[in-house]
């Protein structure tokens, strides 16, 4: 799944010390800014709920369709197939046209698809719905990343960002239980249908409530002087004479001579950016079998009634959050220890995808309770391993952040294409997940041991010319 791109603490001007939410005048500023990360996290929340809502609907949709496993491995993984490849035009399209119309107009075309896939009686029609939402998604993160660096100084985006990538997990945790209940009653087209509904409304929700920090009412003038301070507010009107604010995104210089082809592949020699990016696809494989596969794995494997798995859904992803904000917390704490960023980086995501691997157990245990904790300690520690991004930053050469965060952002989506692909293929020739959390298990230890052997030094990659 996609990352945002943050520059780091040497890029940008400290915020001034200012104390209790009070400007250098003593004027209180608002917390506009707030209410702009609350619509964030619906709509992340609301993203990931119509990408994955699929998965609920599995194992009914199978049985109705005539779809056997190894095609359903495709079906899932056909979203990442145009996901990824849409990613550039995405980004363009945000940038020629800003972050109100991009989302707005991404979240009504993705809640349409989500609900045509209801209406689909073949397989045809339902691959060319999941195509098409994949393109509609791809300039979600994009423009979470854009609205986070603008409305958010950059002593607060880790923050920003972790509130709305948070919403990834909590919305299928706590609608799990609902979304089983519904599809038990009314069958699974239901759940496509109130899934792309609900996102449907919020999308005319964000056009009325979101404004650039220039043109929003309620923002004050010490909330936009501190957010400017701190690079934010990057589409800030200048008064005459006054100079262009920076952008908060990235004051990298660019390369002299634009980009050329060949640097992707100069930048793939250095150990640093092979080694976490295939640490990223490894931690993301286990992501991928819990947003894809997990239902079926529990009705078919498990054999457990709706209700059920409904109920023991929401387990694993309440610890997925736990272990986000775990992960980050304990790395900063390290930093502020005094701990070396090569032990503070890299021991989270070590010690997350080595737990991860501990999936393979849940083959060997026959009470479901059990199997639940163990599926619980693995997707928590998955999101301890979501720091991958943070060393994106700490390893980009000068002027390569956005092209180097590329190259990661697409090994990471990679396991959006593969994984669910290789569960399939696995269930169908051998009839059991046995083979398939092997799989995903023996991924996150290659994922550790790329860290340990491969990763080496945190450090800054530099170019021959």
């Amino acid at each position: 799944m996609p990352q945002p791109i943050h520059p780091t603490q040497s890029d940008l001007p400290e915020p001034p010390p200012l104390q209790s939410g009070a400007s250098a005048t003593g004027v209180r500023r608002t917390r506009v800014r707030y209410r702009i990360l609350g619509l964030l996290a619906i709509g992340t929340m609301i993203n990931y709920l119509d990408r994955t809502v699929l998965g609920i609907a599995a194992p009914q949709l199978t049985r109705e369709l005539g779809i056997n496993a190894a095609l359903m491995g495709l079906i899932f993984s056909v979203f990442s197939w145009s996901y990824v490849a849409s990613q550039i035009p995405g980004g363009l399209f945000l940038d020629r046209f800003g972050s109100k119309v991009t989302y707005f107009l991404s979240m009504t075309f993705w809640s349409l698809c989500t609900l045509a896939q209801g209406l689909v009686h073949g397989i045809a029609p339902l691959l060319a719905f999941r195509l098409g939402l994949g393109v509609a998604e791809s300039p979600c993160f994009p423009t979470n990343s854009r609205v986070v660096a603008t409305w958010f100084p950059q002593n607060e985006r880790a923050m920003a960002t972790g509130t709305y990538t948070v919403g990834e997990y909590i919305g299928l945790a706590f609608f799990s239980p609902f979304l089983f209940a519904l599809m038990g009653a009314f069958g699974w087209r239901s759940l496509f249908y109130v899934v792309g509904g609900v996102g449907l409304v919020f999308g005319v929700i964000w056009w009325i409530c979101y404004r650039e920090p220039r043109d929003h009412p309620a923002a004050n003038a010490a909330e936009l002087d501190y957010i400017e301070a701190g690079g934010g507010l990057t589409h800030r009107k200048q008064n005459a004479g006054e100079p262009q604010a920076e952008s908060g995104i990235s004051r990298q210089a660019p390369k002299p001579g634009g980009f050329e082809w060949r640097t992707i592949g100069q930048l793939l020699k250095h150990r640093q950016l092979t080694g976490i990016c295939l640490g990223q696809f490894a931690g993301n494989s286990t992501l991928v079998f819990f947003l894809t596969w997990f239902p079926t794995y529990l009705a078919t494997e498990r054999h457990m009634a709706w209700l059920k798995i409904g109920f023991f859904a929401i387990m694993p992803f309440i610890a997925a959050s736990i272990g986000v904000m775990f992960g980050g917390t304990f790395s900063d704490w390290l930093l502020r220890r005094g701990v070396s960023a090569n032990v503070a980086r890299k021991l989270p995501i070590i010690a997350g995808l080595l737990l991860a691997s501990t999936i393979i157990l849940a083959n060997y245990v026959e009470s479901n309770v059990t199997v639940i904790v163990i599926l619980s300690v693995a997707f928590f520690a998955q999101g301890m391993a979501a720091l991958g991004w943070t060393l994106v930053s700490d390893i980009a050469p000068d002027g390569l952040l956005g092209v180097t965060g590329g190259i990661f952002n697409f090994a990471a989506n990679l396991a959006g294409i593969i994984t669910p692909l290789a569960v399939g293929l696995i269930v169908a020739w051998t009839g059991s997940f046995v083979g398939a959390l092997v799989f995903i298990g023996v991924i996150a230890l290659i994922g550790a041991l790329s860290y340990i052997f491969i990763v080496g030094d945190i450090k800054r990659i530099v170019l021959a010319d």
